[in-house]
């Protein structure tokens, strides 16, 4: 169980002490700062019998004492522990005795100051000696200090044990509380930026038949807040984190990602991406001039790591281009063009006179979703330097077409099934058969003006094969999207490339699959996904495992996978708004609606996006049909 209120986290077991075992512990800046918070109440352990999320932020124990004698078999103490990511944890006692209670209490606390990344390791020392400071304990090391302070005082602070004692006499039916709160020597206390007014996500809901819809929105957009952090030079500008616990800080194609993703929330957390990202630009003169810096990505068993970097800087004049849609003012649009100019300009200089774009540069292999990237970012790159009067758009285009009449030749493979695209090209021209879940970017074009789509790097009848393939048992594990065909030579549930449900590559496929016309293969992912998204208590992890679904089962978690995440949580934001098909074009005053015309999940209403930089409703009935309830002033509907 995790809270999470970056730079804050508290992670524990369900049984609510703090042991010091595996990731347990309160952190700070991913530095463990307690690791050990175990209470007895007269000298025992509570027996816990609830343990839940009551926010992304808090959980809430819920356990039980009998220290009555012979009083039966039902419990007289209950004792509530609320947990926080900001280093605050209330340990409440209840009595339900029918008598006056003296009840002693102890919390016993140690922690090693270790970093997330030698706890991952398994590199973590002994616990440190604690020193009495205060009203509570203290530890320090050359990594730092930490303390851990409590109120009302303990009556006796035992360094060599780390033990804090208290005596507490409770009244029948009374209450007592002890609130302990750790800090990091130096570092004051956390303020959330998700929790700020001036949050840059908007707080939509959700309603409608299906009860799951309105837990999912409310979840995932809980979970961005709290994975949102500020640029510490400029902290006006926020991003999101990759997740929690293993990628705490920033990762550019992911953060870029997860902002598009969650464009319907407003404009302002892509701004302050944007931004971020473009203060990491290189714009040193080279063959890297324009790339956004990212590293080295597992592609799975059949090729060589990826650079995200590629990814980033492919993603940046698509997110501006995107984000100008959906209202981004045009003075912040201006600023940040010139950058997204840079992207552009590296593309066409590293692709010089081929069709394809190697990753990595130079001599890596011809990657099917990277010429997507490509093909996405030329062409909504070139509908933005239109638009802003800015030249390049003609070249861009010019090479797109080069691009898309080679891509439909050498990518794609004839079968006896009806055929698919390749996986990649290797440096010698060998197609790599292999169906994997990043083919879904070549459903995902982009948005242009008008609420149109941009075209597509497949014809239309290699578009309707490649529905039939991501529809078919051997990719929809009726929990989501495989990350490769289970049919195929390596294949394995748990491979985070090679067979396991990506939650962001499934929620691509489910809007690609819309605006490309498939809904019933778009809405039996949906589904999946919805049903996988209960199990997990509707916060999603980036991914978990491609067993099949089956009568009575339920999702694998996979071990290694962030939850929250950023681009898992943004995906349920991605889904929820494909069933009503929000298209803006604030700069002409336009949206247009595009939804399921199926109505999968029923009657759906979706109340606090934003549109055009102002508030925006729609209801999208069990025929399919759409309403905009509430919209800016002069917002027109598009056909």
């Amino acid at each position: 169980m995790i809270c999470v209120a970056l730079p804050g986290l508290a992670i524990s077991t369900d049984q609510g002490q703090l042991t010091g075992h595996g990731l347990e512990g309160f952190y700070r800046a991913g530095r463990r700062i307690l690791s050990r918070c175990q209470v007895r109440v007269a000298g025992r352990e509570p027996l816990a019998v609830q343990a839940r999320m009551t926010s992304a932020d808090r959980a809430r124990f819920v356990g039980t004492l009998r220290v009555t004698p012979h009083g039966g078999p039902d419990p007289d103490v209950i004792v509530e522990r609320t947990r926080s990511a900001d280093g605050t944890e209330l340990i409440t006692l209840h009595s339900a005795a029918a008598r006056p209670l003296r009840l002693p209490v102890e919390v016993a606390l140690g922690t090693d100051l270790a970093d997330l990344g030698a706890i991952a390791s398994g590199t973590v020392g002994p616990e440190l000696a604690a020193t009495v400071h205060d009203s509570g304990l203290r530890w320090s090391c050359a990594a730092g200090a930490s303390s851990v302070m409590a109120d009302p005082p303990p009556a006796d602070a035992i360094a060599s044990a780390g033990l804090l004692r208290w005596d507490f006499d409770v009244p029948p039916g009374g209450t007592v509380r002890v609130e302990l709160r750790v800090r990091l020597d130096g570092a004051g206390p956390i303020r959330a930026v998700g929790r700020a007014a001036t949050s840059p996500l908007a707080t939509a809901q959700a309603t409608g038949d299906d009860p799951r819809v309105r837990a999912l929105l409310a979840t995932s957009v809980a979970d961005l807040q709290a994975l949102l952090v500020r640029d510490p030079a400029h902290p006006a500008d926020t991003h999101l984190a990759a997740g929690v616990p293993w990628r705490c800080g920033l990762a550019p194609a992911d953060a870029l990602a997860a902002a598009r993703m969650t464009l319907p929330l407003g404009t302002r957390l892509a701004a302050g991406t944007l931004r971020t990202l473009t203060r990491t630009q290189i714009t040193a003169p080279g063959p890297r001039c324009g790339m956004i810096p990212g590293p080295r990505r597992d592609a799975g068993a059949h090729l060589p790591p990826g650079c995200t970097g590629t990814e980033a800087t492919l993603l940046f004049p698509v997110l501006l281009a995107e984000a100008r849609r959906w209202g981004l003012p045009d003075h912040e649009t201006e600023e940040l063009l010139p950058a997204a100019e840079r992207c552009l300009t590296w593309l066409r200089a590293t692709v010089g006179e081929g069709p394809y774009l190697s990753d990595p540069q130079p001599g890596g292999p011809v990657r099917c979703e990277t010429q997507a990237h490509a093909h996405r970012a030329a062409l909504l790159g070139a509908d933005l330097l239109d638009a802003c009067g800015r030249p390049g758009g003609d070249g861009l285009r010019e090479w797109v077409r080069k691009l898309r009449a080679t891509f439909r030749r050498d990518f794609w493979i004839d079968d006896p099934g009806g055929g698919r695209p390749a996986a990649a090209r290797t440096p010698d021209g060998r197609p790599l058969p292999h169906l994997c879940a990043t083919a879904v970017h070549l459903l995902d074009t982009g948005l242009l003006g008008g609420g149109a789509h941009a075209p597509g790097l497949l014809d239309r009848v290699q578009t309707e094969q490649l529905a039939r393939l991501l529809g078919s048992p051997v990719m929809d594990s009726g929990w989501g999207l495989r990350s490769l065909d289970a049919k195929e030579i390596g294949y394995n549930p748990f491979g985070h490339r090679s067979g396991a449900v990506r939650v962001h590559e499934t929620a691509i496929a489910v809007a690609g699959l819309a605006a490309a016309g498939y809904e019933k293969e778009g809405a039996a992912l949906l589904r999946g996904v919805l049903t996988a998204a209960e199990a997990f208590g509707h916060r999603l992890p980036e991914m978990y495992a491609g067993e099949q679904r089956g009568d009575g089962t339920a999702p694998l978690p996979h071990p290694a996978a962030c939850r929250p995440a950023a681009t898992a949580a943004a995906a349920g934001v991605l889904l929820l708004t494909t069933l009503a098909g929000v298209r803006p074009d604030a700069p002409a005053g336009t949206v247009t609606l595009r939804p399921l015309r199926g109505a999968p999940l029923g009657e759906i209403g979706l109340t606090g996006l934003r549109v055009a930089g102002a508030p925006f409703s729609v209801r999208v009935s069990r025929l399919g049909l759409a309403m905009v309830e509430e919209a800016a002033d002069g917002l027109q509907l598009g056909v």
